[in-house]
């Protein structure tokens, strides 16, 4: 009877935290699921603690809104070995103010992505640089307090760099990138996309340095021409997908190469794109050789 009494006495929280519930229950669950655990009582509140003081990823953008800044600042005060950190669209409230501390003590960050990020500035930007020097993953797409000193602190720093998204970082200009190309040398993904400031110039930079080059997205860089796509051709034999949609000035002569090597590209050759238009005007496809 006693050992009965003692079986309906037993709760969740007293199986060993760091040996059973932590990596056995807590890191399959994701993180809004955790925030409401959190709430629940005063030990679940400190069994989530200890959890997030040892994560090595923190995703906050399927967060977004739905937390306020200060249990933010509270969720990672204690962690010093996060690899990967989201914080994607969470624009209304991150700050340098929220998120230099945490970036401050977490120099083994390995991945950041704070594309969205409205209200950051320039602040953020060197503080991963100078804190996250083996950082090999960065989204900064819509960031427009990107600038030109803030990206060569960062080709400075973070010589690991694989992939950078630069989407309608509109202040950057040719030499920002020159540089970056110039320093990071490992860059396999890089998107320049919605700036009418990159010509030529950055993408033959990128092309001759950056010679493992596989993903690079032009879309809408109005002032990237058929020259700079020949020498991406000749540079970089790993490239894998290019993208150069709304690029007006780019023409198949140039991407033919790239074609013949199958690389993707996301525009159609002229005569496919004929045909499509073709077959929506007659409602079905037309039978025509396409192997002229």
């Amino acid at each position: 009877m006693d050992e009965e009494a003692k079986m309906q006495t037993f709760h969740l929280l007293d199986l060993p935290w760091e040996d059973v519930l932590i990596p056995h229950i807590l890191c399959y669950l994701p993180l809004h699921h955790l925030v409401r655990l959190q709430r629940v009582s005063k030990q679940f509140h400190s069994l989530i603690q200890v959890y997030l003081s040892n994560c090595r990823t923190f995703h906050l953008s399927t967060l977004g809104l739905c937390i306020p800044r200060e249990a933010f600042c509270s969720m990672l005060k204690d962690n010093k070995v996060l690899q990967n950190l989201s914080l994607q669209s969470c624009s209304e409230w991150v700050t340098d103010k929220e998120l230099l501390p945490v970036i401050g003590q977490n120099q083994h960050l390995q991945k950041v992505d704070l594309s969205g990020c409205t209200c950051l500035t320039r602040h953020s930007l060197v503080a991963v640089s100078l804190s996250c020097m083996h950082l090999q993953h960065f989204g900064l797409a819509h960031c427009e307090w990107v600038d030109s000193l803030s990206l060569r602190s960062l080709a400075d720093h973070c010589r690991e760099l694989q992939s950078i998204d630069l989407t309608a970082c509109r202040q950057l200009k040719d030499d920002a990138i020159c540089y970056l190309a110039r320093k990071c040398l490992k860059l396999k993904s890089l998107s320049l996309a919605v700036n009418a400031n990159i010509t030529d110039e950055s993408v033959e930079e990128v092309a001759k340095n950056c010679r493992g080059l596989e993903q690079l997205d032009l879309t809408g860089c109005l002032r990237v021409r058929n020259q700079s796509i020949r020498t991406l051709s000749e540079y970089c034999p790993k490239l894998q997908s290019l993208k150069v949609n709304h690029c007006h000035n780019v023409t198949e002569s140039s991407l033919e190469s790239l074609r013949k090597r199958n690389v993707v590209i996301d525009v159609e050759p002229p005569l496919q794109r004929a045909l499509v238009l073709l077959q929506d005007v007659l409602g079905f496809a037309p039978f025509i050789n396409l192997q002229i």
